[in-house]
């Protein structure tokens, strides 16, 4: 995904108020063992980019001054109340050391699942994100965490999930290996088939009248 920004001279609050007033949008790029660049990029091209997963989560190449490098979305501040972007962050990527980011996950056949199609029970996504390390070739836009199978009760761990090539858990998160989504039977369900098992087994002891 291309990204065009601009030389940015003046930094300070008042110049980075005066950028947003002329609908642009501060930002810094960082990191490779060079020296920060302060750039600026076009909001509203910016707000846009920001509501696609991908902006997120993939290497983007960054255009400045008809140069273009590789970077990784860092951080992005928002206006508190207002639809207004404040600040960007962008990382330079070096293709020969790996990196440490979080990835979106994608949760497949939710809807197909025995459990929640014939049993009631109910899916709940836990976290959204995994932290990995890879190299910058080898970086996916997205996991997929298979929920085909999971039963009532079950959860899906980190270490569940089958990695892209090259891809492999940061060192906390393969230690802890966090829930990353759970199955249960909602309580008004199992209650319901709690008292339609009573009235069934009330029906069972019936005798007939004499």
């Amino acid at each position: 995904m291309k990204v065009v920004a601009f030389e940015r001279s003046k930094q300070g609050t008042g110049a980075s108020r005066r950028l947003r007033i002329t609908g642009k949008t501060p930002g810094i790029v960082y990191g490779a063992d060079a020296q920060p660049q302060l750039i600026e990029l076009d909001h509203n091209a910016l707000w846009h980019a920001l509501k696609k997963e991908v902006f997120h989560s993939s290497i983007l190449d960054l255009e400045v001054a008809g140069k273009s490098q590789q970077v990784l979305l860092r951080d992005v501040q928002y206006h508190p109340f207002r639809q207004l972007v404040l600040h960007v962050d962008f990382q330079r990527v070096d293709a020969k050391k790996k990196l440490h980011t979080k990835v979106p996950l994608h949760f497949m056949n939710q809807e197909t699942n025995p459990a929640v199609k014939l049993g009631g029970a109910v899916i709940s996504h836990v976290v959204t994100e995994l932290e990995i390390e890879c190299l910058p070739a080898d970086l996916p836009e997205f996991i997929e965490v298979d929920l085909a199978k999971i039963e009532a009760g079950q959860s899906v761990h980190a270490k569940d999930v089958s990695l892209p090539k090259g891809v492999a858990l940061v060192a906390h998160i393969d230690a802890e290996n966090p829930v990353l989504a759970a199955a249960a039977i909602p309580a008004g369900v199992v209650a319901d088939e709690a008292a339609a098992g009573g009235a069934a087994a009330e029906e069972g002891g019936e005798t007939p009248a004499a």
